[in-house]
C-alpha cells in the first residue's frame, strides 16, 4: 500500500471520530435572591429548554450591598430550582458560594432508551 492512501484511510478514520463526538456546551443564567416569581418562571423555563437540548447550565446568584448577609435565601432559591427540575436534571455540583456570587451547576438527566418499545414485533409464519 502507498503511503498517500494509508495517510488518506487515517485521516477518514479521524473525520468520522470527530462526527460521533458531543459537543456539550456550558450555558449559565443569572439571577438575583430577591426575584419575582415571573422572572423567576421564565428564567427556570430557559433553563430547562437548554436541559432538554443537551446542554449544562450553571445557575449564578449575585448578591449586591445587604444581599450580601443572607446567602440562605440564594441557597434556598437554588434548592427550589433544583427541585423542580429534578425530572430533566441532575445537580452536578452543589450550591457553593464564591464571593458575592453563589452557583450551582445542572446537567441533562439521563434520557430513557425507549428503542426497545418502538421496535415493532415481527411475527414468523
Amino acid at each position: 500500500m502507498d503511503f498517500g492512501k494509508y495517510k488518506y484511510e487515517i485521516a477518514q478514520k479521524a473525520r468520522e471520530a470527530r462526527q460521533n463526538q458531543t459537543h456539550i456546551v456550558v450555558k449559565e443564567m443569572r439571577l438575583r435572591p430577591n426575584i419575582e416569581p415571573h422572572d423567576y418562571e421564565t428564567k427556570r423555563n430557559h433553563i430547562e429548554r437548554f436541559l432538554s437540548g443537551g446542554d449544562k447550565v450553571k445557575v449564578t446568584i449575585q448578591f449586591r450591598g445587604r444581599e450580601q448577609s443572607r446567602p440562605e435565601i440564594g441557597y434556598r432559591l437554588l434548592q427550589k430550582l433544583a427541585e423542580e427540575l429534578a425530572e430533566v436534571s441532575i445537580v452536578e455540583f452543589a450550591p457553593k458560594q464564591e464571593g458575592r456570587n453563589m452557583t450551582m451547576v445542572l446537567g441533562p438527566a439521563k434520557k430513557t432508551s425507549t428503542a426497545k418499545k418502538a421496535a415493532p414485533e415481527v411475527k414468523a409464519k
